[in-house]
């Protein structure tokens, strides 16, 4: 059997013989600035227009990868992604599109998210980190305080629900906050205390809201205050994978700031999460959607699989691992590993398939679009690597 540092090289080798290399070469625009995303199975560019979402994420891939391993492709490629957020990526009331042209020209600004902030906010503090250049600490701040004034005031957000009729709450907002408040603590330590209780308030609506113990699982939508909607669709949606992304979130703070109850609450997550989202019946793999009452889904997709919820399986696990020494948890690295080894890697052209089926056939063999590209395969493997290295 492979020995973690065995992984640990695999991993390594994977991360940059394989998954950076193929964005380097395919997504990198050299001529426009920034990334593009939407990618065939070759590489081979099959829509021009660049997702804003990820520019923010491939510039945290790519100036995190240069901060960990030195690689000067890594941070050519971040400052030609910066630049393209600076010049074209910003409306004039502050607020960031999610899609425009190859040359920057916008096509969307979707107003009732603030996600292409939150990624830019991290994005901005690790190219802080790597770069040296002081003033993207501030504007990592700045991005992150418009996020958070457009979450929190009434009427910058366009809601999915009307309030008068239904007024709901989802777990998405605080999950995020919870990583990009510790991304930018990690180049403004002098905010650290004030961060902290930000990180503690997210995780505190985290488990107030979304997290039923009762019920062993994270609801991804409830009322304001956290009540079970049982008579909806959205009301009793689960998603593990995002579920167990924010147990990692909710444990590595644990782990930061010395907190066993942020662990067990991350271990509770994981274990309830694992125990819904791994699909035992076809051969493995975190399904996409659970109903938490065992009721028929209405999504198209319900029964998929995705790339990043395999990701973040990798971590969650690796991590109860290092910190419990539980077999369990190791047990399921290596199956969560195996499953993403014979499905979603692509040994001819590189990097991974993004969407399966639930008998693992694959649905589509492209490598991207506006919502897959570069951050939770090269995240996954950097995370893996920073845990497997902590356990040595």
């Amino acid at each position: 059997m492979e020995t973690l540092r065995q992984v640990r090289e695999r991993y390594f080798n994977e991360l940059t013989g394989n998954i950076l290399p193929f964005w380097l070469e395919h997504g990198l625009d050299r001529v426009n600035g920034g990334i593009y995303t939407c990618l065939d199975r070759d590489g081979s560019l099959i829509e021009t227009d660049k997702s804003v979402w990820f520019q923010g994420r491939a510039l945290w891939v790519f100036s995190t990868a240069y901060t960990r391993f030195g690689r000067p492709e890594y941070l050519e490629a971040a400052r030609m992604i910066v630049s393209f957020i600076d010049r074209h990526c910003f409306d004039s009331d502050g607020r960031m599109f999610f899609r425009v042209t190859a040359d920057g020209r916008p096509v969307i600004k979707r107003i009732r998210y603030f996600f292409s902030e939150t990624f830019a906010a991290i994005g901005y503090a690790a190219y802080a980190a790597a770069s040296g250049d002081e003033a993207y600490k501030e504007k990592a701040l700045a991005v992150y305080r418009s996020a958070m004034k457009a979450r929190n005031t009434p009427g910058i957000l366009v809601p999915k629900f009307d309030p008068s009729v239904r007024p709901m709450r989802g777990h998405a907002d605080s999950m995020i906050m919870i990583n990009v408040i510790s991304e930018l603590r990690n180049v403004l330590p002098g905010m650290s205390a004030e961060l902290d209780e930000a990180i503690d308030r997210e995780i505190g609506d985290c488990i107030r809201y979304f997290i039923h113990p009762e019920m062993k699982t994270v609801l991804e939508t409830v009322g304001p205050e956290g009540e079970f909607l049982p008579d909806h669709f959205e009301g009793r949606i689960v998603n593990p994978g995002h579920a167990i992304e924010g147990s990692w979130f909710i444990m590595n703070e644990g782990i930061r700031r010395g907190r066993q109850d942020y662990i067990d609450t991350g271990l509770s997550v994981l274990d309830w999460m694992w125990e819904c989202g791994w699909d035992s019946e076809y051969g493995g793999g975190i399904i996409q959607y659970r109903d938490v009452l065992g009721k028929s889904l209405s999504e198209y997709h319900q029964d998929m699989k995705f790339w990043w919820p395999q990701c973040e399986a990798v971590i969650a696990s690796l991590m109860a691992y290092s910190i419990t020494g539980k077999d369990e948890y190791l047990d399921r690295f290596r199956a969560v590993d195996s499953y993403i080894s014979e499905h979603f890697l692509d040994r001819e052209y590189g990097e991974w398939y993004g969407y399966f089926h639930r008998d693992g056939t694959l649905s589509t063999p492209l490598k991207g679009n506006l919502y897959k590209g570069p951050f939770h395969i090269p995240r996954m493997y950097m995370k893996a690597i920073e845990i497997i290295d902590s356990l040595s």
